[in-house]
């Protein structure tokens, strides 16, 4: 072999023995003691110390600056409540066939019909036929429907007619109206009809359909209605 060409295969292995020193150089991680004792991993390329604690890292003075292994914050899912649930599965059990019945009928909510004694008395009066001057459940008239109902429900003590219980309340507007209110229609002439308000714009009268729930909204007592009428402490002393 000629002298050019030992020259050339010489430079070669130069070249991979370095190589291969350099890059043992930079994928060796040695074992080494800390500061403390303690075995550390440690990379020469970047001066970086893995340990039990943490990360310790060589700083520009010679020294080391701990990088903490700060564990991941853990997100976990809460479970829902059945609290919730179990409260409204409560309430629908206490519901009494009454309330569903009469929510239907004027379109509310069911659980918004709290007043058991007013439905039960339209419950017990409802479809009695309608008898001028009458007051029993052969016949009854809408003045002598709404005295009994207010007197049982809600005892107030009402006068006998239409007009009397008109002139002994307060009078307020359709927009006012609350439950136990009564309504005053014209119907032929003055106040001639009386009902007592529910909720939603409907009244309970006694009419020549019978004891029967109707609609304030219903273009023949929309076109009649006077005002309503509330029985306030003053108005029921006078009354007793």
């Amino acid at each position: 072999m000629n002298k050019p060409a030992l020259t050339c295969i010489a430079i070669i292995f130069a070249c991979s023995v370095q190589l291969a020193n350099a890059q043992t150089s930079v994928n060796t991680i040695s074992v080494t003691n800390n500061d403390n004792g303690e075995n550390a991993l440690y990379s020469p390329v970047d001066g970086i110390s893995f340990t039990p604690d943490g990360i310790l890292r060589a700083t520009e003075s010679g020294g080391t600056k701990s990088i903490k292994n700060l564990p991941a914050p853990v997100v976990t899912k809460e479970k829902a409540s059945a609290a919730p649930v179990a409260e409204e599965h409560s309430v629908i059990e206490n519901l009494s066939p009454l309330q569903y019945k009469y929510a239907m009928m004027m379109n509310v909510d069911v659980e918004s019909l709290k007043n058991l004694s007013l439905l039960g008395f339209i419950d017990e009066w409802f479809g009695t036929r309608y008898r001028y001057g009458g007051t029993t459940k052969r016949g009854i008239d809408c003045s002598a429907l709404t005295g009994a109902l207010l007197l049982a429900v809600y005892g107030f003590n009402m006068p006998r007619t239409a007009r009397e219980q008109y002139d002994e309340t307060e009078h307020v507007s359709k927009d006012d109206l609350k439950e136990g209110d009564l309504v005053f229609f014209n119907t032929r002439g003055g106040v001639s009809h009386v009902g007592v308000y529910l909720e939603n714009d409907y009244f309970v009268q006694a009419s020549v359909h019978g004891v029967t729930i109707s609609s304030l909204d219903d273009h023949y007592y929309a076109k009649r209605f006077i005002c309503g009428g509330r029985v306030t402490q003053d108005k029921m002393s006078d009354i007793n």
